[in-house]
């Protein structure tokens, strides 16, 4: 792939984004995120999916030259529309992806980082949705994304004054799940890729699952679809092998089986 750097160590896919200057997300750019989808996901070998910038940004928004390109409002609609469609199969993946975010993550980057399951940040990253600074609204389902992780009013004012926030503000609003020093962040957020990485495929995919059916399911219907997902997990080769790991003080070995 052109801008998207793929690398395979301990169960974990590290996907670098490289577009220099920042980082921006093009056409091509949301392309490869699908591309990369296809790559991991029928690969027993990876069971992580980690995604991070090169260079100074994780992404600082999507490529305004590609904007002029764009004849009419039906072609602005198609390009929303593309990428959303694989947004959602990100957010929707059956392995977890975590995204690393250093410098900023602003406007189609912050949106991709929504997407993903996980977000880890530095302490002065800068996260936001900038589009009404040029006239537009989020594209790639940033206001549909942003209200579930920090509220509809401080959705509203992040997107209404475009006023980015710290990545230390954004662990406290719910946006991102932990701040590392600017150093340490690749190296924390693999940490807890290996973490998931040892877990169950099987149960990490059913999971995650049950995770994407809460946001849309009332609390019955989730929890009969729990349930219903424990007993389907519980006869599995990885279970069993849980369990008897468990009752023989030993390490388990998961198979995703």
């Amino acid at each position: 792939m052109e801008f998207l750097k793929v690398t395979k160590e301990d169960g974990i896919a590290l996907a670098a984004i490289n577009r220099p200057p920042a980082n921006a997300l093009s056409k091509g750019l949301v392309k490869e995120v699908g591309e990369l989808l296809d790559l991991v996901e029928h690969d027993d070998d990876v069971r992580v999916v980690v995604l991070h910038g090169e260079g100074r940004f994780f992404s600082a928004g999507a490529d305004i030259k590609e904007f002029t390109e764009v004849p009419d409002a039906a072609g602005f609609t198609k390009l929303a529309g593309n990428g959303q469609e694989v947004f959602e199969r990100l957010e929707n993946f059956p392995k977890p992806v975590i995204a690393a975010i250093h410098g900023a993550a602003l406007g189609g980057g912050l949106e991709l980082a929504m997407a993903c399951h996980m977000r880890f940040v530095t302490p002065g990253a800068k996260l936001g949705l900038p589009e009404l600074q040029l006239g537009l609204i989020p594209g790639f389902a940033g206001t549909q994304r942003l209200p579930r992780y920090v509220g509809p009013a401080k959705a509203a004012e992040m997107m209404l004054t475009s006023d980015p926030i710290s990545g230390e503000e954004a662990v406290s609003a719910g946006l991102a799940n932990r701040a590392f020093g600017e150093e340490e962040l690749l190296d924390g957020t693999l940490d807890i890729a290996r973490k998931i990485a040892e877990k169950s495929p099987v149960s990490v995919r059913a999971a995650l699952r049950m995770l994407q059916y809460g946001k849309h399911a009332g609390f019955h219907d989730g929890v009969k679809a729990e349930a219903e997902s424990f007993g389907e997990v519980f006869a599995s080769e990885d279970a069993k092998e849980g369990i008897s790991a468990f009752l023989e003080k030993r390490k388990p070995v998961f198979k995703g089986k």
